[in-house]
């Protein structure tokens, strides 16, 4: 989808490769709305999109479901239309087994990443579908095919999110609506410090792996929405743990237990 002119709403538009990826489509000639919980990392993406850029600021928390349902409407009265949505708001859960994980945890990962994701697409499906050239693309994570020790619930609602873009695709086949999913590895982000949680900071195989920078995410994100891919991986990690995961599943839950278990609290 040509991004120009467009006007497209980017989830967890406040920080990381929600902010570059709405500072890239600005650069693309899009207009971004802009939607996340916290209104000062809002005000910093406008900030550092500059004074005149095309973006609007809409703090939401997308648990809400009446909040969510509003925002087609307010940003149509901002920006007079919507021609795209991607859902990058997401959370992780803490790095431990899931016999120890309580089921308050569980429940937010599940109200963020996967009824967040459903939230908005609902509500924005039937505007999407008025447009004649539309995108719905939805950020997963490599945790949805490579199962991370620690991260159960959260590689449980990545996956969920998964199949629910891959049967909008299926439903949307013959209509204007581009639908794919966005797998990135790991990303140099502050997910962990944004979903409230304390990592161990001491030197280990997993603490010290390569990282994809949110720029390079974003330019990742903005190729498969302008190329309208069905799926795209971001960074070495997830594109060589996609390949192992459909041709041993087994060798792939291994190897990520191998290289990650020192990520669980002991």
């Amino acid at each position: 989808m040509d991004r120009s002119g467009k006007t497209i709403v980017v989830t967890g538009a406040g920080n990381g490769i929600g902010r570059a990826v709405t500072l890239l489509l600005l650069t693309k000639g899009a207009l971004v709305a802009g939607v996340d919980l916290n209104a000062v990392g809002l005000a910093e993406t406008a900030n550092q999109a500059g004074a005149g850029s095309r973006f609007t600021q809409h703090a939401v928390n997308i648990t809400d479901r009446e909040a969510v349902a509003a925002l087609p409407a307010q940003v149509t009265e901002a920006d007079g239309q919507v021609d795209g949505l991607i859902n990058i708001t997401g959370v992780i859960q803490q790095f431990v087994r899931v016999n120890d994980l309580p089921f308050s945890e569980i429940e937010k990962v599940m109200n963020v990443n996967f009824w967040g994701t459903m939230n908005t697409c609902k509500a924005f499906l039937p505007v999407l579908l008025e447009r004649p050239q539309a995108a719905l693309f939805n950020v997963a994570s490599m945790a949805a095919f490579a199962p991370v020790p620690g991260q159960a619930a959260y590689g449980a609602s990545k996956a969920a999110v998964t199949l629910l873009t891959e049967a909008l695709y299926a439903e949307l086949l013959d209509t204007n609506v581009a639908v794919g999913v966005i797998f990135p590895g790991a990303i140099a982000t502050d997910i962990a410090t944004n979903s409230g949680l304390r990592v161990r900071s001491e030197s280990s195989e997993a603490a010290q792996q390569k990282t994809t920078s949110p720029q390079e995410a974003a330019e990742s994100i903005g190729e498969a929405i302008e190329k309208e891919k069905f799926r795209a991986t971001i960074g070495s990690d997830a594109a060589m743990m996609d390949r192992i995961s459909r041709l041993n599943p087994k060798l792939a839950t291994k190897m990520i237990a191998k290289k990650m278990g020192s990520l669980l609290d002991s």
